[in-house]
């Protein structure tokens, strides 16, 4: 009795923590991929211990300015991780975009696979930012419109020395090529390594700012690398490259789709295929002759 008195009492507290739970634990998913997710978790694990233990042993003097503080410091946290705000704002706002049916995707992901590494191979510098969720219509705007139909041949064309787009970037919605010679921002983090050049730096600095997934291939060496959320994976092989692709844009579960698709319709072949025409049940026998 006495734990039903207590549930009808205080059921709506329980209501209002799971909110809250639900809420907060999806603001931490979106926001634990951006580049100060570390620090503003840090920071707010520290704060938290301040706080406890100001009220345990009853620092009345700490716990008095971190009162009349929080204001200050939540303002504070704001403008420093404005960047990250925006990006989550926007990741939390935005539709997906890049929304193929999977025969679309695995036919993408194979044209560009194919381009990219036409391009490695003939060291072809290129800068290659894949659109997902968020827009990249903000850079395709600073570009040049292209809008058509990505591959292999347009790929090259662009990025071939001495014309006049070679130089900047192409943003890709939806399979096709949006526009070219975009300029993206240069990450603001320090590379570890220091020979990687302008390319290199674009392609941390878009995905670092969205959740696009960009492609670089070298000029001088040819080699290809992928920056995805702020980190970059260099010195891929064609086949790893393809896969990583296959990884990003065709989840496991939509290939095991496929691959199930056509067993079934495989067994249908051989099913139909191992029917004899010259069954007594489908196919009379000839009258013999007299």
């Amino acid at each position: 009795m006495r734990m039903m008195d207590f549930i009808i009492e205080h059921w709506r507290s329980g209501v209002e923590i799971l909110i809250l739970w639900i809420g907060l634990y999806q603001l931490y998913r979106v926001f634990k991929s951006t580049r100060g997710a570390r620090i503003f978790v840090g920071l707010v694990m520290i704060l938290a211990v301040v706080i406890t233990i100001a009220y345990i042993f009853q620092l009345k003097v700490i716990a008095w300015i971190l009162l009349r503080s929080a204001l200050g410091i939540a303002f504070a946290l704001v403008i420093i991780f404005q960047s990250e705000l925006r990006q989550v704002l926007a990741r939390l706002g935005s539709t997906r975009l890049f929304s193929f049916s999977k025969v679309q995707k695995l036919e993408f992901t194979e044209e560009l696979a194919e381009a990219v590494m036409g391009l490695s191979h003939k060291r072809i510098g290129a800068l290659i930012a894949l659109e997902r969720e968020i827009s990249l219509k903000e850079y395709a705007d600073n570009g040049v419109k292209v809008d058509a139909e990505f591959s292999t041949e347009l790929a090259m064309t662009i990025f071939y020395p001495m014309t006049a787009l070679h130089d900047g970037g192409v943003t890709i919605s939806k399979g096709r090529l949006a526009a070219a010679g975009c300029v993206f921002p240069l990450s603001r983090n320090e590379m570890s390594d220091r020979t990687l050049g302008l390319r290199h730096r674009a392609a941390m600095g878009i995905s670092e700012e969205t959740d696009a997934v960009a492609v670089i291939v070298s000029e001088e060496t040819g080699t290809i690398s992928i920056a995805l959320n702020g980190e970059m994976e260099r010195n891929l092989s064609d086949a790893d490259f393809k896969e990583r692709l296959e990884q990003i844009f065709v989840p496991d579960e939509q290939k095991e789709e496929d691959n199930d698709k056509e067993i079934t319709d495989d067994e249908l072949d051989s099913e139909d295929s191992s029917l004899d025409p010259s069954d007594s049940d489908m196919v009379p026998d000839r009258p013999t002759a007299h």
